[in-house]
């Protein structure tokens, strides 16, 4: 189930991100946290009073109430260009509708959804959403994944759980980077404490490359790269790559 929270990899990792978070009952404060903890811009939108005071608690400043099957309430929402639209709401049938109504009204936002049943993937995808997280499908990854390779699930799950101090990042190769121009073999990433995973290579479209696959490639500005690593040294990474020339 972890996974179907945690829908950072599915942000593009360009500049801030800004995500219109629908729902805050039982996936939403999950969903927002993670967010948050990410960099993420969380603005939080939900049909009922009690769970906006839950989200003011937790420290989200941007909650709205709202009746949220009302398209004129939809229109008044301080979308900005850019913003993902994410519905979490506990509802199947809301979300359906909500999504409906928020691709009509905002035909070039990415709209992302989650669902707990194949039907309402089915319905989520013809209402126009973008992205649709099936819980159902997840779930039983997930079983079959410790039946079939109980360590690297045990394994993977050490990264992913909210209490280790290890995670995955995406990091995009910002203009300037002395990383531009380089060959993959001329980066000794162990030196920075991080492990390299992957890539998304520009040049060769959006297919991810995976770091056993033997092949090299030059790196660019704007390359996506996937590492592994405590999050202090990913955060430190970041700086670093930043510069443009690589510190001695």
């Amino acid at each position: 189930m972890k996974e179907s929270l945690n829908l950072d990899h599915e942000l593009d990792a360009a500049g801030e991100k800004r995500v219109i978070l629908f729902g805050y009952g039982k996936f939403g404060p999950a969903i927002a946290e993670s967010l948050r903890r990410n960099g993420t811009q969380v603005v939080v939108v939900d049909n009922e009073e009690p769970h906006r005071s839950r989200a003011l608690e937790a420290g989200f400043d941007e909650v709205m109430v709202m009746d949220v099957t009302d398209d004129r309430k939809l229109e008044s929402l301080p979308v900005r260009e850019g913003d993902y639209l994410i519905c979490v709401m506990d509802d199947d049938h809301m979300n359906v509708f909500l999504v409906l109504s928020l691709r009509g009204i905002y035909p070039k936002h990415r709209i992302f959804a989650i669902s707990d049943s194949i039907y309402a993937t089915s319905k989520l995808k013809m209402a126009g959403a973008d992205k649709v997280i099936d819980l159902y499908t997840i779930s039983a990854n997930r079983i079959h994944n410790i039946l079939t390779k109980p360590v690297a699930t045990q394994f993977l799950e050490g990264f992913t759980t909210r209490t280790h101090e290890y995670s995955f990042r995406e990091i995009r190769i910002p203009e300037g980077s002395f990383l531009h121009g380089k060959m993959l073999d001329e980066v000794d990433f162990r030196k920075y404490g991080v492990i390299f995973i992957g890539m998304i290579d520009v040049e060769l479209g959006n297919s991810f490359i995976f770091a056993t696959t033997g092949v090299q490639h030059k790196l660019d500005s704007g390359d996506i790269i996937v590492c592994i690593g405590r999050d202090e040294e990913l955060e430190r990474f970041v700086k670093i790559i930043a510069l443009p020339e690589e510190p001695s």
